[in-house]
This record gives C-alpha cells, structure tokens and sequence, in this order.
C-alpha cells in the first residue's frame, strides 16, 4: 500500500491593494484669549489612526488630523493655534473577505494653513491612504512516500524530488517604546515664559531581530520655540539630536528571521518644568513609537516532484501551490545634495533649523532592479533683518531618483518600500543660496511568487503484464533534446541506477545525441 506523506505550509498570499486620497477642510475660530492674526509663520500636522475595519468588501479608515499653526500676531508676538480634523472614509477593495489581513499605509500630501479674516483661519490638507490585503492560506504537499516495505505487493517507488526556497509570514506584532529625555537650556539662554512650537522627527531608525526581542535604535530630532521671561526678552529655539537604542520583547522572534518594520511616532509631548533653583530651565520630553513588525521565515523543502514504480501502476494526481520567496533585502542610501535659493535673500540673517519629509512619487521595475522617483520636502525656518516679521519660513521641494539593485525582479514581484531620512542639513553659502545635504535610507523587501507543481494524491494498483512483456528486454537509445535521465528510465520501465551501471556513467547528466544501452528491470 503506497502512501504519501504531506507537509502543511502555512502562506500568505497578496490579494491586492487599493488607495484613496482624503480632503480634508475646515475653519477655525481662533479663541478670544489670542491675539488677532496677522501672518502665518509655520503651519505642521500629524495623521493618527484610530480604526481599520473589514467590511464587506470594503475597508473603513477612522482617524484624524491633529494640526498646530504658529502665527504672528497683530502686536508682534507670536502664537499657537491647534486643533483637529476627524475622518472617516471607506475605501472599496474587490474580493475582501473579513478574516483578510489589511494593512494600512498612509502619507500627509499637503497641509495648508490660511487666513481668512483676522479671527478666522481655514485648514485644508491631503490625506494619502494605501491598503494592501493578505489572505492566509495552507498547502498541504506531499514531502515522502511510505511504500510499505516489507510486504509481499510493496511498490518499488522511484523518486524525483526538488528542492524550493519558500518565505512565510512567521510573525506578526506590533508594539510601542517610549523614549523619555530631559532637556536643559544652556547657560546663555533666558529662563521660558511658555513653549509657542515643538517638533519632534525620526531619523535614522534601524531594527534587528535577535531571539526573542526586537532591536531598536535611532535618533529623534527635537526643535523648540518658546517665548523668554521677562518684558520685551527676544524668541528663543533649542535644537536637539537625541539617540535612542533599546529592545522590545517579541516571544518567537528568532535572529535568522527577515524583517519588516514600519515605525510610527505616535505620541510626542514637551513639558517646561523648574529647574533644582526653581527657575523654568528644563523641559520633560515624552514621545512613543509604535513598531508594526512583519517577520518572514525562510524555509528550504524538499518536494516530491515525481513517481513511478517498476512493479506496480501509479496514477498521480498532481496541482499547483504558489509561494513567496525572498529575492532581496535591500537597504539603500541615496545622497542629495543640492543648492536651492531662497526668496527675500537680501533679509535672511541665519537659519535656525531645518527638517525633511521623504516622499515616493512612483516605483517601477527595470531590468537591473526598483527605480524609484520622489522628493525630499525641506522646510526651513530663518531669521529675517526685518524687526516687524524676525522669524520666516520656506519649504522647498527637492526631487530625487534612486535605483535599488534587485537581480531577478520583474513585474510580478512584490516590493515593500519603506523610506527614511538618515541625514539632513541647511546651510547658507551667501546670496540667498542654502546648500541642502541630505542621506535617503529605501528600505527594500522583495518577495517572488513562484507557483510550483506538487503531487496531492497517488494511487497504485497491479502492473499490466502483457504491456509490460511488449517492452524490448533491451534497447540502444539516442538521447533527444529535453531528455534526462529520469525522463529515460520512466518511459522505457527501469531506473537511472541501473541506466547508469549499464553505461558505465558517473554523473547524472546526459545530453543530446548521447548513446544508451537500455535494460528493462524485472520485477
């Protein structure tokens, strides 16, 4: 009795993705406690999600738009507007199943703060969300065969098998690390009266499976404005570079596992605090990352790709199963350097900070890998010679193409990109003339679908002997093109030990217009 014995392996197949893009618009008040507006200085927001909901062939995103706005008011000081904008947008993705697993990309295009009265400011941004749906499924191929051995009607099985690199979703997790820092103003700054702007960026973050835990590491970038004490004391700005490093714990994480990690900073918060003498000279910073980790495990497994017996009749029944397996992994780094001019150059005293946004405008697969096209949006903040406007802002848009190296890629491979900003800094060369330096990290994990045959059943039953006594007891053979030698031994009833031994061969190799003596086996 011949029996097959099945693997079960668990995959995740990619059903598709979906984008939509959300406008958001809104008027605000700005409260009677504030000063009338005279000019925007610094407009900036941040996208929360609150929900990702399965729905009959839909998606429902909930969220919101959390926006602050740093004004100069109608007297010359400056103030702080925030707010937010809640949505809610459903977005259609054919053939979603509710047990499908969504995840959720999404990008602030543009936010753009105006005035519409002295009391009034409108908001209007644009909101990029990206799904992409996985769907998991289980393929049960056959890895061995038990022929029972040692019974008088055993089949004698001849066996072809084939080695596949598969990937499968070992892990998925997602978590949060809190960074927690004081910060301490310098002995020429004054004491703060209250912070007016905070801002708080990622830059360079790494991650590394190690067994059992996620490594973690980083910088975060930490700008502040704030009013000084005291009756006409001048705008003040800290600038800090705060490295991070740290571990969560991921039970079943091993080291050999390949990752995917995006991270979020979902919560950010500066607190001015007194200092040992009483005075406002320090500030707690609070901020939390959210870590959405994918972990694949590569798998090398050994297939059944064929069988025959010498002594009995075999029917196979045979299907496809399609995997994923790792083509790359790919962290690259793309430099920018580039001199922009700004407007008004003639006023610009210095510039006090600067900060980058990394956008991917389009992918597209070619030959020798991922060609990818985006820009770096840098917004400056600099100090003007004009005492009636000290503080001005300007965003320059700075296009780059990068191409990450990815042999074997093709229209059907699946990219996921994640981009970051490693490196970036602003510096006036003279004439309004700001040189920009920036590193771009693209974060590239390529996976290959690759659909393969495998055997799912096999039936044996007793050999047909008068088709058996018709085959020649031996034959001389010219190899034809696409032949091998199990080809061979299958079509005329004897096996490619026994092809070999006749042959007097010592490798398992024949080609074209090779001469074989063939002898049937006798069963």
């Amino acid at each position: 009795m011949l029996e097959l014995l099945k693997k079960n392996i668990h995959m995740n197949r990619w059903k598709g993705n979906a984008t939509s893009q959300v406008t958001l618009d809104d008027d605000f008040i700005v409260p009677d406690s504030m000063d009338d507006v005279d000019q925007i200085i610094l407009s900036s927001g941040e996208v929360t999600i609150d929900s990702v909901k399965n729905q009959a062939e839909r998606v429902v995103v909930r969220g919101k738009l959390d926006f602050t706005i740093l004004y100069r008011g109608a007297e010359g000081g400056l103030w702080t507007l925030s707010g937010n904008i809640n949505f809610e947008e459903p977005i259609n993705v054919p053939g979603l199943e509710e047990h499908d697993y969504v995840q959720l990309m999404w990008e602030l295009e543009d936010l753009n703060a105006g005035v519409i009265n002295s009391r009034k400011l409108s908001v209007k941004a644009l909101v990029t969300l990206q799904v992409k749906v996985e769907t998991a499924y289980d393929v049960d191929a056959a890895v061995e065969v038990d022929t029972g051995l040692g019974t008088t009607d055993s089949p004698q099985v001849e066996i072809l098998r084939r080695n596949v690199d598969v990937a499968s979703i070992a892990l998925r997790h997602k978590d949060t690390f809190r960074i927690k820092e004081n910060l301490a103003l310098s002995g020429n700054k004054p004491n703060i009266d209250h912070i007016l702007w905070t801002e708080m960026k990622l830059r360079g973050v790494t991650t590394r499976p190690l067994d059992n835990k996620m490594m973690l590491d980083g910088e975060l970038m930490v700008f502040v404005i704030y009013q000084g004490e005291g009756e006409g004391a001048p705008i003040q700005w800290i600038e800090e570079s705060i490295p991070f490093n740290g571990e969560l714990d991921v039970s079943d994480v091993t080291d050999d596992m390949v990752p995917s990690v995006t991270v979020h900073l979902i919560h950010k918060d500066i607190e001015a605090k007194p200092d040992a003498d009483g005075e406002m000279r320090e500030m707690d910073m609070d901020a939390v990352l959210e870590l959405d980790m994918k972990l694949y495990k590569e798998d090398n497994m050994e297939l059944l790709s064929d069988l025959y017996s010498t002594n009995r009749e075999l029917t196979l029944q045979t299907g496809e199963a399609c995997f994923d397996k790792i083509l790359t992994k790919n962290m690259s780094k793309c430099k920018i350097v580039e001199k922009v001019t700004l407007q008004n150059a003639d006023r610009i005293l210095q510039i006090c900070h600067s900060e980058g946004t990394v956008k991917i405008d389009d992918t597209e697969v070619r030959e020798d890998g991922l060609h990818v096209e985006g820009v770096l949006e840098v917004r400056m903040l600099y100090l003007t010679s004009d005492d009636a406007q000290p503080i001005q802002s300007a965003v320059e848009d700075i296009p780059f193409h990068y191409l990450i190296e990815a042999p074997g890629i093709n229209a059907d491979t699946i990219c996921q990109l994640n981009p970051g900003l490693e490196q970036l800094s602003a510096v006036m060369m003279g004439g309004g003339v700001v040189e920009v330096k920036a590193t771009i990290s693209l974060d590239l994990l390529a996976l290959q679908p690759i659909c393969e045959q495998i055997i799912i059943s096999a039936a044996d039953a007793p050999m047909d002997l008068n088709n058996l006594q018709k085959l020649p007891g031996i034959v001389g053979y010219i190899v034809q093109p696409g032949d091998s030698l199990w080809k061979i031994a299958k079509k005329f009833h004897t096996t490619i030990d026994t092809i070999m031994t006749a042959n007097g061969l010592t490798e398992k190799s024949v080609k074209p217009g090779d001469r074989l003596i063939l002898v049937k086996e006798l069963s």
